[in-house]
Formats: C-alpha cells, structure tokens, sequence
C-alpha cells in the first residue's frame, strides 16, 4: 500500500521536509559565514559585545584572542584603545590609540574606505582622550585630523543611535572643534574645559 495515497501523510511528509530544509539551509548559512569570516572578526565582535555591556575585562580577552589570530587586527586595536579610554586607563589608552594611528597611515591605501574610517575614527576617539585629560590643544587638532580624514565617519550616530543611546543631540567632533576653537585662545595654563553633561554625549566611533 502506497503511504502517499493518503493525503494527510503526504502533507505532513511535504510539511516535514520544508522544515528540514529550513534548518538545514540555515545552518549551512551560519557554518559558511563562520567558516568565511576573516581570522579574529569573530572574536572581535564578542569582545564589542562585551564592551557595549561594559564588561571590560572580558571585551579586553577577546580583542587579545582576535589579536593572537590576526596580529595588528584593526578592530581588535580599536577594541583594545576603547577598553583602556573607558576604564580611565589613559596611558595604556593613548599607546594603543597611537599605535593604530601609525599602524593606519602607513598601511592604508586610498581604495580602503574602511580603513580610512577607522582612521577617522581613531583620531576622534583619541580627541575625547586628550578632553578628557585637559589636554585640549590636542584634542582639536585630532578632531581637526578626524574630519579631514573621513567626515562622514564622525559626523554623528544616526536616528536608530539615538534612539538607543538616548541622546537627540549627540556631541560631534565637529562641534567639539567649533567649541575648542572659540575657548583655546582664553584658556589659562592648567584650566580644563570641562562640561559634564555635554561631555558624557561624546560618542566614541568603532567601525
């Protein structure tokens, strides 16, 4: 007897199969993605997790397992810079920052938009160092250097960031320059610009 020739068991062998192919396509999706992933972009989107969650020193053991894999790994760099920035580690921060900035200028090439945005970034991110250090004179000129490099990598989150960070009006590094251009020339020896609730807004870049 032909088990087909009941409808209802057809239909359920037809409903069965589209389900297996379903998981099968997903899973073979996930593996060739995992698979075809480049050495420590895995690692360094768990450490970004992890750093998001402000979980430092766990984001900081996988930005160094992504390094172990791929030395002198962009994001992995920039993880690492992050860790140190957010966890008042300032030193190690601003070795971190310099060495990506070195590290960028000399390997990039004009056709590695990326790059040029991590760049941006990077000089950004090392201006809110030097702000938050007093260091202000240097902070301008990063946000200078930021905007020349790549302005559209720092010009702001956008509506779905602001949303989620809760800030409609998020500090650039466009405004913080206009800001550090108008106070420099006044600014006393040893006087620090300091505004807390425009200062917490700073949004640090991670491309």
């Amino acid at each position: 007897m032909n088990p087909f020739a009941n409808p209802r068991v057809t239909r359920r062998f037809v409903i069965f199969m589209a389900v297996t192919t379903f998981v099968m396509f997903s899973l073979w999706a996930v593996l060739r993605g995992y698979l075809e992933t480049p050495p420590g972009d895995y690692e360094v989107r768990q450490g970004d997790i992890l750093l998001g969650d402000r979980d430092f020193e766990a984001a900081l053991e996988r930005f160094d397992a992504a390094l172990a894999v791929s030395p002198d790994h962009r994001g992995a760099l920039m993880g690492r810079a992050l860790v140190f920035l957010q966890s008042d580690r300032f030193q190690e921060a601003e070795a971190e920052f310099n060495y990506l900035i070195k590290y960028l200028i000399r390997t990039l090439t004009p056709e590695d938009r990326t790059g040029i945005g991590t760049l941006a970034a990077a000089y950004n991110n090392r201006g809110i160092l030097y702000d938050r250090q007093c260091r202000h004179k240097e902070a301008f000129d990063d946000y200078v250097s930021a905007l020349k490099t790549d302005e559209g990598a720092v010009e702001g989150p956008g509506i779905l960031d602001k949303i989620v960070y809760g800030t409609p009006r998020p500090s650039t590094a466009r405004e913080r320059a206009r800001f550090l251009q108008e106070k420099l020339p006044e600014l006393k020896p040893g006087e620090c610009l300091t505004l807390p609730e425009k200062d917490a807004e700073q949004r640090m870049y991670k491309p």
